[in-house]
C-alpha cells in the first residue's frame, strides 16, 4: 500500500508538466510552479487539485511506513528511517497545505503583480504560500536525504542505495540555483532562469519518490520469500533427519 500510494502521489506531482501542452501563456524558463496554480490562471484549478491529491497521497503513503516502522518490533528502531519517514511524510501535508494557499497573481510573469507583492498589497495568502511551500520542500530535502542514507547503512532498498546519491547530489545542486534565482528576482535582478530551476527541483523530487516506491516494492515482494527461506533453514536445522538420523528411538539403541 505505502509503495503504491507514494507512486501514484509521485505521478501526480508532476502535472506540471501538461503546460507543455496547453496554453498556460506562462513561461516555464522564468515563472514559478506554483504561478500555474494562482488564481487568475485559466488553469489554476486543475493545477491546485494535483498538487491537493499528489500532497495527500504522499502523506498517506509515508505516514502508513512511519508507523509500520515505529511498530516493527522484530527489527530495531533505525533513526534514519524514522526522520527519512517523517520528513518524507511532512512534505506531503505542506504540499497539500500549500495547494489550499494559492498565489492571487504571478509576480514573475505580471509586472503590475509583482509591484502589488512588493508593496504589500497581495493577500495574506502569498506570505502564506510562500511559507508552505518552503516546508514542503523542506521536508522534501530531509527525507530524501535520511532515507537514501538508510537505505546505504542499513542494506536496504538496493535500487534506492544505488541511485539515490545521484538524486541527492542533483537535488542539492538545483535547490542552490532555485534559491539563487528567487534571491536576484526579490533584489530585482532577474530571475537567473528561475523556472527552469525550480522545475528541475520538483522533478528530481518526483523521480526519487518513484525509485523509493520501487523499492519498497520490490522489498515486500522480497520480504515473504525471505521469511519462508529462513523459516525453512530453521526446520531443516531441528529436524532430526537432516543430521543424518532416521529419526527412531530405536535406531540409536546399541
Amino acid at each position: 500500500m505505502t509503495a503504491a500510494l507514494i507512486a501514484i502521489g509521485a505521478l501526480v506531482y508532476t502535472a506540471w508538466l501538461l503546460e507543455v501542452v496547453l496554453s498556460t501563456g506562462l513561461d516555464p524558463v522564468r515563472t514559478y510552479v506554483s504561478e500555474l496554480a494562482a488564481q487568475d490562471q485559466p488553469f489554476g484549478g486543475l493545477f491546485r487539485a494535483t498538487d491537493l491529491a499528489a500532497g495527500s497521497l504522499v502523506c498517506a503513503g509515508a505516514a502508513l511506513a512511519l508507523a509500520h516502522t515505529l511498530r516493527a518490533r522484530h527489527a530495531p528502531r533505525r533513526p534514519w528511517t524514522v526522520i527519512g519517514w517523517a520528513g518524507v511524510m511532512f512534505f506531503g501535508a505542506a504540499t497539500a497545505v500549500d495547494s489550499r494557499l494559492p498565489l492571487s497573481c504571478t509576480p514573475t510573469a505580471d509586472p503590475e503583480c509583482a509591484a502589488r507583492e512588493t508593496a504589500g498589497l497581495v493577500p495574506a495568502t502569498h506570505t502564506a504560500h510562500a511559507v508552505s511551500s518552503s516546508l514542503a520542500m523542506t521536508g522534501a530535502l530531509v527525507g530524501i536525504v535520511a532515507l537514501t542514507v538508510a537505505a546505504r547503512r542499513y542494506g536496504r532498498w538496493p535500487e534506492l542505495a544505488r541511485f539515490g546519491p545521484l538524486l541527492v547530489a542533483l537535488e542539492l545542486l538545483v535547490t542552490g540555483w532555485t534559491l539563487a534565482s528567487i534571491a536576484a528576482f526579490e533584489a530585482g535582478n532577474g530571475t537567473w532562469a528561475l523556472g527552469a530551476g525550480q522545475r528541475l527541483q520538483v522533478f528530481f523530487v518526483a523521480v526519487w519518490l518513484g525509485l523509493l516506491a520501487l523499492s519498497v516494492a520490490r522489498e515486500t515482494r522480497r520480504s515473504p520469500n525471505r521469511e519462508r527461506r529462513d523459516r525453512e533453514d530453521t526446520e531443516r536445522t531441528t529436524d532430526p533427519r537432516s543430521a543424518g538420523g532416521t529419526g527412531r528411538p530405536e535406531a540409536v539403541a546399541g
